[in-house]
């Protein structure tokens, strides 16, 4: 299966690594500074299950790839989708599946109007993984999840025949035939800890250890829900439990990526996770004052970011 990675970054560096572990023909999609890197160093990737793994790699620029591949992987940040869209339109033939496992779901409408619906999959990818200054990608858990699927519903020889490669790879893969369920109870689970986490600037554990901080998060996750249901989607049996003791844990460690990218000072998927579980309550009549007030915060940041970024093009020697 010749598959194509957009990025080779925390997402697309772990699983493509793991794709080619499988044996899958794979190249990697980038920017000249980490094709160069790349090609220089290999590509490194280190996960608590699997133990340390560097091999060199292709590694492509837009210019140099041609149509051909079987999939093309998508695992770029949800506001650089345009950009990704005009870098793989060239190499996307009648017969490529794109499979992106981005946050959210709007990206699925913006992926039909430009490359057609039989093309696009469904996909979501669980795991906690990053991509360290030196070039390496840490998996910071056993999680190396990945879930897909035609957003018809169909079992297609292509899904299932890249579900059992990933599996090969050492991938928790699967194709299943509700795509979208999974994808609404992902955006359940991270809009509630990419919520929780950032407008409250600490870990879950830190949350459930501060007074009214387990009421709080739990409230969050009981409204996603809500807005899921009154969407047409229901949880899978367990969720709600099994999410509610993560949240009230006091030694929980988790943070979502989101809150990790601000405070590096980078671009977050504000519109795309926290903006979009507001506008879906509004539809669906839910109480929206805790989405609205973390959608603010989190816009609020990127107006600061945005502004001292100004500043700082104005007088390059300031500090950032």
């Amino acid at each position: 299966m010749r598959i194509l990675v957009l990025g080779a970054g925390a997402l697309g560096g772990y699983f493509g690594a793991r794709l080619l572990e499988a044996g899958a023909e794979l190249a990697f999609l980038v920017r000249p500074k980490r094709q160069a890197q790349l090609r220089r160093e290999g590509l490194s990737v280190r996960c608590p299950a699997l133990g340390a793994w560097c091999r060199p790699v292709t590694a492509l620029l837009a210019g140099e790839v041609r149509p051909g591949w079987d999939v093309v992987l998508l695992s770029c940040k949800a506001y650089d989708l345009e950009a990704a869209i005009e870098s793989i339109r060239p190499v996307v033939g009648p017969e490529t599946a794109i499979l992106p496992v981005l946050n959210g779901l709007s990206h699925i409408d913006t992926l039909r109007e430009a490359f057609g619906e039989a093309a696009v999959l469904g996909g979501l990818a669980k795991i906690r993984a990053t991509l360290a200054p030196s070039g390496e990608v840490r998996n910071l858990s056993n999680w190396r999840y990945l879930t897909f699927g035609e957003m018809d519903g169909r079992m297609t020889p292509r899904v299932e025949a890249l579900a059992a490669l990933a599996r090969r790879g050492g991938i928790e893969a699967q194709a299943v035939p509700d795509i979208r369920a999974a994808m609404w109870a992902k955006l359940v689970h991270l809009g509630t800890v990419a919520a929780g986490t950032v407008l409250l600037r600490g870990s879950t554990g830190q949350i459930a250890r501060a007074p009214g901080g387990v009421a709080f998060m739990h409230r969050l996750l009981e409204r996603n829900i809500a807005i899921a249901a009154a969407h047409g989607v229901a949880m899978p049996p367990g969720f709600e439990a099994e999410y509610r003791a993560m949240l009230a844990d006091p030694a929980g460690s988790y943070t979502a990526s989101m809150l990790r990218d601000l405070e590096q000072g980078g671009r977050i998927e504000a519109d795309h996770i926290l903006g979009y579980l507001l506008a879906a309550a509004r539809r669906a009549g839910v109480e929206e004052e805790l989405h609205a007030l973390t959608y603010l915060h989190a816009k609020t940041y990127e107006e600061r970011r945005a502004e001292e970024k100004v500043q700082r093009d104005k007088d390059p020697g300031r500090a950032a």
